[in-house]
């Protein structure tokens, strides 16, 4: 069966506009789940124009909505210490009595100018790419086990090092919230099948996403996983002009074995975005 959700990114809009849409989701049971992203100035439009950090309001959404699941589409590892990323998790799962689902990548891709010039303007170093897939590796490691280790513990790898390491209170969602993992680079699908329970890869070339996803078959039977453990998720631009296109995407990706569906709602928001979701673009699947 087919989850659909929806995407706001949270730039280049205000705080209402997306208080309203996530509202107006939260009430119509076709729309399963919401999502925003991580990103700390616009990637798009006017490079000074206004962006929100993902997590606090993922937080203040979490305590409005009653049904939707929520989550970063998806947060980026290089932001935050890992420690510090798995107790804000814990607090929006309990703020939102376990509706968390929990999306992780390694972080913007160095080839994306507006998306690279955040790290110098916020003081985040940018590590090279191999450095920062095995640090988001162990920051899957480290998350996990904050998430369900009943004492303290250390930790000692390439990239973090923790001592007295201990997350109280723990999710609502036991043994953790899913993860999500977001990303198509070879190096990134490793780590999906390693740790993920949803992976997730943005749509546009049908025939790239499914050669992505027969990659992270093979990953998974490499290390004796079951591929089948792991739920395919794709991200399709929404245009409110051409559904019938946008209706043509998600036809070519449920066919690919796509089960988890994001839909980006382009701003601004038309007025019962959430009802139109629904009645032009899901209703096909139901």
């Amino acid at each position: 069966m087919t989850r659909f959700g929806i995407a706001t990114a949270p730039m280049q809009v205000g705080y209402e506009d997306i208080r309203r849409v996530w509202l107006e989701a939260d009430a119509v049971p076709q729309i399963e789940h919401a999502w925003l992203f991580d990103h700390l100035l616009p990637i798009a439009g006017d490079p000074l124009g206004p962006i929100f950090e993902g997590w606090t309001l993922l937080s203040a959404l979490a305590a409005q909505t009653r049904r939707l699941r929520l989550g970063l589409l998806v947060t980026s590892n290089r932001f935050r210490p890992p420690a510090m990323v798995a107790k804000m998790a814990a607090t929006v799962d309990i703020v939102s009595g376990g509706r968390l689902e929990f999306g992780i990548g390694v972080g913007s891709r160095p080839s994306h100018p507006l998306a690279r010039r955040e790290y110098e303007a916020n003081g985040i170093p940018f590590h090279d790419t191999d450095a920062a897939v095995a640090g988001f590796d162990e920051a899957c490691s480290v998350i996990r086990r904050l998430w369900t280790a009943d004492e303290p513990f250390d930790f000692h790898g390439e990239q973090i090092r923790l001592t007295g390491a201990y997350c109280n209170p723990k999710p609502v969602q036991r043994p953790y919230p899913p993860i999500l993992i977001g990303g198509r680079a070879v190096a990134t699908l490793r780590v999906v099948a390693k740790h993920a329970d949803i992976w997730n890869i943005p749509g546009g070339d049908i025939d790239d996403v499914v050669a992505r996803s027969a990659m992270l078959d093979r990953f998974c039977a490499e290390i004796g996983r079951d591929p089948a453990s792991i739920v395919r998720s794709i991200h399709l631009a929404v245009s409110y002009e051409r559904p019938e296109s946008t209706r043509a995407a998600i036809g070519e990706a449920v066919a690919a074995g796509f089960e988890h569906v994001v839909l980006g709602l382009p701003a601004p928001y038309p007025v019962g975005v959430a009802q139109w979701v629904a009645d032009e673009l899901v209703s096909e699947w139901e």
